[in-house]
This record gives structure tokens, C-alpha cells and sequence, in this order.
């Protein structure tokens, strides 16, 4: 008999080993998905700025850390706790009257006309960082409209600007009639089209108030 068919029983040195179990060989064959990357989230398309992961509190670190939030909250005054539109609505008339110092009621409307795109660019960035179809924080849209009313009742005085400052909030509070058409036209979409939507509401609030004091006048 040769030396290769001799039985092995000098090996010592073997160790017995479990067999693998289907499970075990499943785990080896595939990735351990306890090291799986999570999926990114699909950024914000459309302009520049922090895209947040979900609807975001407005305040004043989400306000600075954009131009676009900056002109869209009022320069602060649409982060009030309380009636934030009423807030920009006022702020809206003492920049206007400190405005009507300096400038003539030609560069007033002047300004008017560049303000409405920047409103509404103003309105979209910001509605798209915050994920959210009209913020209440957003109160540009009052500002230009508010301004719109003033420039148009020139000259006008302390009383019946007040009385157009009561009608305008009044319109864009109830939402009723051409108002709530308007801001139903364009609720919820996203993009430039809902940028337009948070404007084009108080605009129609504007036109509003603009005709019940002409007929005031008239009568």
C-alpha cells in the first residue's frame, strides 16, 4: 500500500466547524444594510438659499439668511406674533410717509412699479424655502398692495388714509367676493405661479378698497 492510501489518523489538527446556515449565507452574499446610506432628499429647484427638509418656523436667523426673506418678511415686521399682515400693513404706511418726504409722487409711482416683480420674487424664493404655499410671515404682498392704494388716493390726508388703512386690512382679513376668487385662483401651487397668488390676493384687496372710497367720494 502506498503512502496516499494510508488512512490520515495522524492529523490532529482538525477542528470541527459548524455549518453555515442559509441565513448566514444570505448576510454574506448581500450588503449589511445596517451601513445603508439613507436617500438624500431632493433639493428645493428654483433659486438659491437653504433649502430646509420640511415646512420651517420663520425667524429671525430664516430671516437674515436670505435677501429674498428679508424683503418678503417686511424687513421684520411680518415676524410679529400677532397679525403679522396688520404689522406690514403699518409698516407699509409709516415707510410710505417718510418716503412721501423725499420722493415725488412720479418717483413714488416709479418705486411702486419696481416693487411689484420684486414682491413677487420675493414672495416665491421665500414660500419655496419655507415649504409652505402662503407663510403668514410673508407680508411683502400687503406692502406693495398698501402702497398701491396710497399712491393712488394722492393727496390724501392723515383720516383718509386711515379709513383706506381699515377697508384694505378688512378685505384682506375676510376674504370675501373678489378677494377669496383671487386667493383661491392660484391656493397651494408652488413656483412662480404661486409666488403670483400670494400678490395677486391683496391687489384685488387694493381694488377693493379703491372703489368703496371712490364711491364714498361720489356719494
Amino acid at each position: 500500500m502506498s503512502l496516499t492510501d494510508s488512512p490520515r489518523d495522524d492529523v490532529i489538527d482538525v477542528q470541527p466547524r459548524p455549518l453555515q446556515e442559509a441565513g448566514d449565507a444570505a448576510r454574506a452574499a448581500t450588503p449589511d444594510q445596517d451601513h445603508a446610506q439613507p436617500v438624500p432628499l431632493e433639493p428645493l429647484s428654483g433659486g438659491d438659499g437653504p433649502p430646509p427638509a420640511g415646512a420651517v418656523r420663520p425667524n429671525l436667523r430664516f430671516m437674515c439668511a436670505h435677501l429674498a426673506h428679508v424683503v418678503a418678511f417686511g424687513f421684520g415686521s411680518g415676524l410679529s406674533p400677532v397679525a403679522p399682515g396688520t404689522a406690514g400693513t403699518l409698516w407699509a404706511w409709516l415707510a410710505w410717509a417718510l418716503l412721501a418726504h423725499w420722493l415725488t409722487p412720479v418717483q413714488l409711482g416709479w418705486l411702486l412699479a419696481a416693487s411689484l416683480p420684486v414682491a413677487w420674487w420675493a414672495s416665491t424664493v421665500t414660500a419655496n424655502h419655507l415649504r409652505v404655499a402662503d407663510p403668514s410671515a410673508v407680508v411683502i404682498d400687503e406692502i406693495v398692495a398698501f402702497w398701491a392704494v396710497l399712491w393712488l388716493l394722492l393727496p390724501a390726508g392723515f383720516w383718509t388714509q386711515a379709513a383706506a388703512f381699515l377697508l384694505f386690512r378688512v378685505f384682506d382679513a375676510v376674504k370675501r367676493g373678489p378677494v377669496g376668487w383671487a386667493d383661491r385662483l392660484m391656493h397651494g401651487q408652488g413656483g412662480w405661479r404661486g409666488g403670483f397668488g400670494i400678490v395677486l390676493d391683496d391687489l384685488v384687496a387694493a381694488f377693493c378698497t379703491l372703489l368703496v372710497i371712490a364711491l364714498w367720494r361720489a356719494w
